[in-house]
């Protein structure tokens, strides 16, 4: 039976393994991908299996830390081996040390430094990875006898058989520590992205990109980047002129936008086992439930800008680590429905406003705030719906709190139906779903509280 044990760094688990043995010898499963998951280490897709033979005792090797996860098991003979955390954050030159034979393995996540010495001849130490090595990849080295991490090896170094390498590496307060896997988030001109940048800030591990700086369309898209190096993209690129992608020229670039491009994104997630996070929409739902949606509700889009986020929501699920957030009515940096009304007030319009659809306000600091939770939680992969919280309102009803919010008379605000409000448009209108209210218990089951959308759109009126 194979047991986990946690260790001081995290991360780093220790893994007994089960041998069976008679007068012929021994037999394992050194790695069972099913098994060994359900037992708790991760999923972590090795696509590379090494072997280091090691005639003598004594033969001391390491400290590396590359930017891949092993799983280190030994397949004849005995070591100690001993493991400091390398990475950016408060753990970094934390110290582990266990003996390791047969019976037992440890997987290593990325960026945690390995070492080890034999302390049985003819000892094989095999470790699986998740990368290739690369010379554009990021490595950090330590001294096997730095003063700081104070390893005690069972056999002096001065007696150890060390390659010259290991001998020179630098000491901990000279190492540069090796950063998080990379975050990419698309659209980041766009309101959504502009909310991610501030959530996320200049962090060196997030790298924002605009349409001009990469097309998710591009035949190149797969050698754009180093995509080993990435732990998620957030895709925040959207096409969300409604009306005008019912036009053949905004067809086009609605199914290019959100479709085509996240089909391109899920293919390089999928190759490289990156959490796919996708923002998705309540028009991929015709709006005659009657209840709040729920994630699992079969989608029914009314027009192209919902159809082709309907597309986008299928093959960002196809990745095995997605994320599709479902939200709606959605108010952040720049012009939008809240800033328009506040507009009006001021100027002393009285406009008409549509009553009879339903939904609730989404701020985009609560969509950031809701995706960095769902891929810092671990939470489960799969849809979740993300919009603010409190009561279901119309479009009235929220333009009579901006009047009222900002010292004007609500009653100035006339109700009227989509129909009527559409009348006469000189251009084309696409349908709209009547009821958008979307059921929040899911992402709130991960611990996650959505802001009430009253109170969010006070303190936007008073920012």
């Amino acid at each position: 039976m194979t047991v986990i044990h946690e260790t001081t760094i995290p991360g780093l688990l220790l893994v007994d393994l089960a041998v069976h043995g008679d007068s012929r010898g021994w037999f394992k499963e050194n790695w069972q991908r099913e098994k060994m998951v359900a037992a708790g280490l991760p999923d972590f897709g090795p696509v590379q299996n090494n072997i280091s033979f090691n005639d003598a005792v004594g033969t001391t090797r390491g400290i590396h830390a590359e930017p891949w996860d092993k799983f280190v098991s030994i397949a004849s003979g005995r070591i100690f081996g001993a493991w400091v955390d390398l990475r950016e954050g408060p753990t970094f030159g934390a110290v582990f040390t266990a003996e390791l034979d047969p019976s037992t393995a440890i997987f290593v996540p990325r960026g945690v430094g390995n070492s080890y010495q034999t302390l049985e001849p003819d000892t094989a130490y095999a470790y699986l990875v998740n990368d290739h090595w690369s010379p554009d990849a990021s490595y950090a080295f330590l001294n096997l006898a730095d003063e700081t991490v104070a390893i005690d090896w069972p056999i002096p170094l001065a007696e150890a058989g060390l390659s010259d390498k290991d001998r020179t590496h630098p000491r901990l307060a000279d190492v540069a520590p090796i950063a998080p896997k990379r975050i990419l988030i698309t659209g980041a001109d766009g309101q959504v992205g502009r909310a991610m940048r501030a959530q996320y800030g200049d962090a060196s591990h997030i790298e924002y990109a605009t349409r001009a700086d990469l097309d998710l369309t591009s035949a190149d898209l797969r050698s754009a980047r180093r995509w080993r190096d990435y732990g998620a993209i957030i895709n925040a690129a959207a096409y969300t002129a409604v009306d005008l992608a019912e036009t053949p020229e905004g067809r086009a670039d609605a199914w290019r936008t959100n479709a085509a491009a996240v089909a391109s994104l899920a293919r390089i997630a999928t190759e490289f086992g990156i959490t796919l996070v996708h923002v998705s929409s309540d028009y991929v739902f015709d709006g005659t439930t009657g209840r709040a949606y729920r994630e699992d509700d079969p989608i029914a889009p009314l027009g192209v800008y919902g159809q082709s986020k309907a597309a986008g929501d299928l093959a960002a699920g196809t990745v095995p680590r997605h994320y599709v957030v479902r939200t709606s009515w959605v108010i952040g940096d720049g012009r939008n429905f809240v800033t328009t009304m506040a507009s009006l007030a001021e100027r002393g319009i009285d406009p008409t406003v549509v009553a009879d659809q339903t939904g609730r306000l989404t701020f985009t600091e609560d969509i950031a705030r809701g995706i960095r939770h769902l891929l810092e939680s671990g939470a489960p992969y799969g849809t979740y719906n993300l919009t603010g919280g409190g009561a279901v309102q119309t479009w009235a009803d929220i333009a009579r709190d901006v009047y009222r919010l900002t010292g004007h008379d609500p009653e100035r605000i006339s109700a009227v139906t989509t129909a009527q409000y559409f009348e006469g448009a000189a251009g084309p209108v696409a349908p709209r779903p009547a009821a958008s209210a979307l059921d929040l218990s899911k992402i709130e089951a991960t611990g996650f509280t959505p802001a009430d959308a009253a109170e969010s759109l006070a303190a936007y009126l008073r920012a």
